[in-house]
């Protein structure tokens, strides 16, 4: 199992909150933990859950804008 804390910024457009909603709404088909705060957003799951979950985060909302995408991976127990 691995955590990563995840903060997405998509850049040059005033939708940036819509398009921060829609990409985590796209995490919902998978089989993650998420938890959503003010600044970040932490997944949890197993490796492979968690690397695609970041996939999808970002790939979704690049569809929309430009993106920059800080993430923090542990593999320490929370």
């Amino acid at each position: 199992m691995i955590t990563a804390e995840v903060a997405l910024y998509p850049q040059k457009t005033e939708s940036a909150s819509q398009i921060i909603n829609d990409s985590l709404g796209a995490l919902g088909r998978q089989n993650l933990r998420v938890d959503v705060g003010s600044v970040s957003t932490r997944l949890q799951g197993t490796e492979e859950t968690v690397w695609e979950g970041l996939k999808t985060l970002f790939e979704k909302a690049g569809t929309r804008s430009e993106v920059s995408m800080v993430v923090t991976l542990s593999n320490s127990a929370e």
